[in-house]
């Protein structure tokens, strides 16, 4: 399996530090709002990540935090005269609820950035022991020059940061040793929540947040780092120099990085008023139709979203359900149980499909040529398992189609409807005005049923009906 590392620039063979295992930290939302589509992006492509990785039988540890103390979740609560641990509290509430809705597994831990403030008091003092950090008026700051790997992973040097990036520029600037030195800790002000420590009563810097909780949960030294590829600078720049420069040992091994999201190829934001929130997005689709749009291209090239682009991944989402469904009609009323010689060989060369998908996903999660392998499949499923075909062998196809399925996180299974007798009776008296050749009544209840909000198929394997 090879994996785009940005540290490395190429594809890398992934191999764990530990035979069998496999540590995951992907940096997760600052909670002060619900969560928008751009959030959403990591989420889903690396809750694909892991699940593959267990797919090929490896234990994942996969951490995902919470930022739970920041700038804007201050902002929020002042507006609403309430605590910050109030307005965190309830929107990790929600984003969990969406990701549930997007079938983002819960990750193996979700530290809250205030859960940890002890280890990032001691990791900054180590910081200061070694040399690496100096406080002035009770700010920390990170000595970014003596990092001697500083840039690495952005490919920045530090002159042309000094030079043209004040991105990396602070308030209280005029107290630092050097303009391109980061706060690892800030002093409180007045109506803002704060933690007592050596250096005086304040709050972490956002960088350092990420450093401690990468340590406690997952170790000194991990093997996957992720998000969105505007976090590779400052911010996990900034963690691998505090984190290498505590601990003395390499921080990732692999550092992975999503590409943007735009709306109708224009950045997402609110003043353009193109900004929307995932909750937003579910009440228009099925958020398993978010979470297919966001597989059909490779997780590190730009997305577009657009009505149309979800509209098409509707459709599509809905070709391999109704396969499923078929699959599970025919297994239903299949004449024969046991497979044929002939089908044997046609789940020998079914198998073949199967390997091209995770030939697909071996190569740096390439979920768009995995969606179309499920497609391969379901294609085979049309042409193969048919009326006629012995239960055993709709079985086999169908389970496949929901294993490869499931691997990106996508539920193909119809829910179970239960119809209200009126609309059952109908369907009933339809069927049997076609097998009396009334074909004028068939149309009728059918149009009927139509206005029920019932629209009936009539297929190879049958009538089925679906709401509209």
């Amino acid at each position: 399996m090879k994996l785009y590392n940005t540290l490395t620039k190429r594809k890398d063979e992934f191999k764990p530090i530990e035979p069998g295992k496999v540590s995951m930290y992907v940096c997760g939302p600052t909670v002060y709002n619900f969560i928008h589509i751009g959030n959403a992006r990591p989420m889903i492509v690396f809750d694909t990540a892991r699940r593959y990785f267990e797919y090929k039988g490896y234990e994942v540890n996969y951490v995902s935090n919470f930022t739970d103390v920041d700038d804007k979740i201050i902002k929020k609560a002042i507006e609403e005269g309430v605590s910050t641990t109030e307005i965190s509290e309830r929107y990790i509430k929600e984003c969990v609820t969406d990701m549930e809705s997007m079938n983002v597994r819960p990750a193996t831990t979700h530290p809250k950035a205030t859960q940890e403030i002890d280890g990032m008091i001691e990791m900054i003092e180590t910081l200061i022991e070694k040399g690496y950090a100096y406080e002035v008026n009770g700010t920390v700051y990170f000595r970014t020059r003596k990092d001697e790997g500083y840039g690495k992973l952005s490919h920045k040097n530090l002159d042309d940061l000094q030079s043209g990036g004040r991105s990396l520029l602070v308030t209280g600037e005029d107290q630092k040793e050097d303009p391109l030195d980061f706060v690892l800790w800030k002093p409180k002000k007045e109506g803002e929540p704060y933690w007592v420590s050596p250096w005086g009563d304040g709050r972490p810097g956002w960088h350092i947040e990420c450093s401690v909780m990468a340590k406690r949960y997952l170790g000194e030294t991990i093997d996957i780092h992720a998000g969105g590829e505007d976090l590779i600078f400052p911010h996990h720049e900034n963690e691998i120099a505090q984190s290498e420069c505590c601990n003395g040992v390499p921080f990732a091994n692999y550092w992975l990085h999503n590409g943007f999201l735009n709306i109708d190829n224009r950045k997402m934001s609110k003043s353009l008023g193109n900004f929307f929130t995932v909750r937003e997005i579910g009440e228009k689709y099925d958020l398993q139709v978010l979470r297919f749009f966001m597989l059909t291209a490779h997780y590190r090239s730009p997305l577009n979203f657009s009505a149309e682009l979800m509209a098409s991944a509707q459709s599509a989402l809905e070709r391999i359900v109704n396969a499923v469904d078929n699959l599970k009609y025919v297994k239903e009323n299949a004449a024969a149980a046991e497979l044929t010689e002939a089908e044997g060989t046609l789940l020998e060369q079914m198998q073949e499909i199967v390997k091209s998908f995770e030939e697909a996903m071996d190569d740096d999660l390439n979920t768009a040529d995995a969606i179309a392998a499920i497609f391969d499949l379901v294609r085979f499923a049309n042409t193969n398992a048919v009326s006629g075909c012995s239960a055993a062998f709709a079985g086999q196809v169908r389970d496949e189609i929901i294993k490869l399925a499931d691997i990106l996180g996508l539920k193909v299974e119809k829910k179970e409807e239960v119809l209200d007798s009126e609309i059952e009776a109908l369907i009933a008296e339809r069927q049997a005005a076609r097998k009396a050749k009334d074909f004028a009544k068939a149309d009728e209840i059918r149009g009927k049923l139509l206005d029920m909000g019932i629209e009936l198929l009539d297929t190879r394997e049958g009538v089925k009906w679906k709401r509209v």
